[in-house]
């Protein structure tokens, strides 16, 4: 059987959702059939290393390398067309465009055409999120089948709703991560239904498992209950405000605990300063990234989750996979996944809220032990997929 070639285009391999996604699925692809590229848009994130050898990491475009030069280099290359990309996209941001769906647009507008077509057919071409991964894949790629991943509730409006249509209107398949996703996607593009389907982010459960058993020293004391937060820092999507106002109630109720968090972003200047403010140093503890997150999983007593909005919720399903009790606001998604009061609590997007569930799964040790056993008989991981994955390739070919 001829294996099928396959491109998948994302922007990094940092550590982030649909990146751990994109990670378990590789781990679980059949390369018998599949022969697999990989295009990023940056280089060096921390998931890079867990890439399976049979996965062809292709090498940076050149406006890559040349965006890594300093200023004097990129300037001393006499690159004209790079320059005034790089210059048309600068002066652009810096006129306060600056949500990220915004910069996909300008970035795309002003950069794309330093971007190859590259040489190779493929029979199919998945841009692994929206944005640039989509908008390359879009337009420059030849490949039979093209493909688009929608990993969170995509609320398009505006000039973005008008300027990403031509992109997905030239998608054979566009594939939402839970049925609240698509839904959202459904209400901005009507006329795309036809064509939209849900595969749930694929987990493999025997990797996660097989990570969380690396060696690693945590620094989470048995000694006192540890939370821990994975998610970018973000304010208006992840919540961080709703979790240090809730770390806040929680010690000003004399409860004991350390809070952790991993992940980088555009909120953490912020955040430190409401944790020096507020005199949490020792109790919110910003880890910042780590190309293996399964061991502080692993050694937590709750996951919490204080999203506003989430595509699905990949790092709950990865502690329900790791039998940790989870404590998560009530976003978009939440349900295709949370069983309330079963594998853990769901509360109002309110740090009051978020504090008392944190504080009774810490007191009721019956209700905690409870959910650790719902866990423990839940089906780990989501090969049916995968499954979902072959059965639309197959159906397109």
């Amino acid at each position: 059987m001829q294996k099928k070639k396959v491109l998948i285009v994302i922007e990094s391999l940092v550590c982030a959702g649909a990146e751990k996604s994109l990670i378990s699925f590789l781990s679980t692809l059949d390369y018998n059939r599949f022969e697999v590229d990989l295009q990023l848009f940056k280089y060096g994130g921390e998931f890079e290393q867990f890439l399976p050898k049979e996965v062809r990491l292709l090498p940076p475009f050149e406006y890559t390398q040349f965006i890594e030069k300093n200023v004097i280099q990129q300037f001393l290359t006499l690159d004209i067309p790079k320059l005034k990309a790089r210059w048309g996209y600068s002066m652009a941001i810096r006129q306060g465009q600056t949500f990220h769906v915004d910069k996909a647009r300008l970035y795309w507008t002003h950069i794309a055409p330093c971007l190859p077509t590259p040489e190779k057919k493929y029979d199919v071409a998945i841009g692994y999120a929206q944005g640039l991964p989509t908008f390359y894949v879009a337009e420059k790629v030849n490949a039979s089948i093209k493909m688009s991943w929608v990993n969170v509730s995509y609320r398009l409006t505006g000039i973005n709703k008008e300027f990403q249509e031509k992109f997905y209107a030239n998608m054979d398949h566009i594939v939402t991560v839970s049925d609240s996703a698509y839904t959202v996607f459904q209400e901005v593009y009507p006329q795309f239904a036809s064509k939209m389907l849900v595969i749930w982010d694929m987990l493999d459960a025997t990797f996660i498992d097989k990570l969380s058993k690396v060696p690693t020293e945590t620094g989470m004391s048995k000694q006192v209950p540890c939370l821990l937060t994975i998610a970018r820092l973000n304010k208006p999507q992840k919540g961080y405000d709703i979790s240090l106002e809730a770390c806040k109630i929680l010690k000003e109720r004399g409860i004991a605990f350390k809070w952790y968090a991993i992940g980088r972003g555009p909120y953490k200047e912020e955040m430190e300063q409401f944790i020096e403010a507020n005199h949490l140093q020792d109790t919110f503890i910003l880890l910042g990234t780590t190309s293996n997150p399964y061991p502080y999983i692993k050694d937590c007593t709750l996951y919490v989750q204080t999203s506003r909005h989430e595509g699905y919720g990949l790092s709950i399903a990865e502690a329900r996979i790791l039998n940790r009790p989870v404590v998560t606001t009530e976003f978009d998604a939440v349900y295709n996944q949370m069983v309330p009061e079963k594998n853990g609590l769901v509360v109002k997007q309110d740090p009051v809220a978020v504090a008392d569930a944190i504080e009774r799964l810490l007191k009721d040790k019956e209700l905690y032990n409870s959910i650790v056993a719902y866990q423990q008989q839940e089906k780990k991981g989501n090969q049916e997929e995968i499954e979902k994955f072959y059965q639309l390739l197959d159906v397109s070919s």
